[in-house]
């Protein structure tokens, strides 16, 4: 935006639909997290049609058809499988078996969208790297830190844009409440979780490599440690990491299971983007004391400051990108050495951690 006004910059028209009736089936396996409902409902909105679900799980099949009715229950994998109308196959499995899950889907012929973390182990990446270039079908990881929140969208945009120059760091805070009796007993064993870099520090990871361009980085620190929850030995309620972009971008962020009751929402979750000429934060969930709603993005460069509310402003293009991406064999939403690239970051960010309490 060389020359221009960045302060009266507007976001872009909201995504419209990639597929009209028909043209784009789904299905999701495996309700282990929340974030399948997101993902589908975000599919749906871009014109996908949601076919079929599975769960061994009769209670996560009945919450999630109340959410999405008219969708049928599949009797097994196989049957969503060998349906030659699905195209993709949306799951939020155990984060320890999202890999095989993954190849499953890959070698029935459907492109595979899984939510974070992908894997917990590097033999799982290599694996679908493999996959990947075998079949020609996409290994899609939903960041939703990133791609489902319209303030990070449209911070993409004003970056695009130019609106604070060359992005030469990134901040960010990922603070999650625990809710430790709502939780699946893998959620608290370390082998079927990853570890909290590998699992929420992979939003953060994933926005690093996105806002500053990068295509790859190396990891110079990174701590764990369980301060507060005893009870649970396996589990890692902090974690931070920092990293070096291949283009001399750095990036610091924590991520935590430690968000107050006090708190009305689950994390007080903020990214801060230094440029060349100017900086964005963002306050993706509330504006602590002042305005609960999400969704809040601050803009300052040469020219002055803004401040904007995003919420249905901005729309998420990711979702439509993806599906038009199956569609036409483009990579537009997120290309697969992005995704698996913020994978392998956070693997090594985990692997290389120490152990911080005393």
């Amino acid at each position: 935006m060389s020359g221009s006004n960045t302060i009266d910059y507007r976001p872009k028209p909201k995504p419209g639909k990639a597929a009209g009736p028909g043209e784009f089936t789904i299905a999701a396996i495996g309700l282990e997290h929340g974030h399948i409902n997101g993902m589908c409902e975000k599919l749906m909105e871009a014109g996908a049609e949601l076919k079929w679900v599975f769960d061994e799980d009769r209670e996560k099949i009945n919450h999630f058809l109340k959410k999405f009715p008219g969708v049928r229950q599949a009797a097994s994998k196989a049957e969503i499988l060998e349906d030659h109308e699905v195209q993709m196959v949306a799951a939020a499995a155990v984060p320890s078996q999202r890999g095989d899950l993954g190849l499953e889907i890959l070698s029935a012929g459907k492109h595979y969208f899984t939510a974070k973390t992908p894997f917990t182990a590097k033999e799982q990446l290599e694996i679908a790297k493999a996959k990947t270039e075998e079949t020609g079908l996409k290994w899609a990881i939903n960041y939703s830190e990133r791609v489902a929140v319209e303030s990070a969208v449209f911070a993409g945009q004003l970056i695009d844009e130019g609106a604070i120059g060359r992005v030469v760091q990134v901040i960010g805070t990922g603070p999650h409440r625990l809710n430790a009796p709502a939780r699946p007993d893998w959620f608290f064993k370390k082998e079927m979780y990853g570890g909290i870099l590998c699992d929420i520090g992979s939003h953060q990871i994933e926005q690093f490599l996105y806002f500053t361009g990068a295509a790859s980085a190396h990891v110079t620190l990174s701590n764990v440690a369980n301060y507060k929850n005893k009870q649970f030995p396996e589990l890692e309620d902090f974690g931070e990491a920092s990293l070096t972009a291949d283009n001399g971008a750095v990036n610091y962020f924590r991520v935590d299971w430690l968000t107050p009751d006090g708190l009305p929402t689950w994390g007080d979750g903020r990214t801060v983007i230094l440029g060349t000429d100017g900086y964005i934060e963002l306050r993706k969930n509330l504006d602590v004391t002042k305005d609960t709603g999400p969704n809040h993005l601050f803009l300052v460069n040469h020219e002055g400051e803004r401040y904007f509310s995003l919420t249905g402003q901005v729309g998420y293009p990711y979702y439509r990108d993806l599906i038009h991406d199956c569609m036409h064999g483009t990579e537009n939403a997120m290309t697969q050495g992005h995704a698996f690239k913020a994978a392998e970051l956070c693997l090594e960010a985990q692997e290389k951690a120490n152990w911080l309490e005393k």
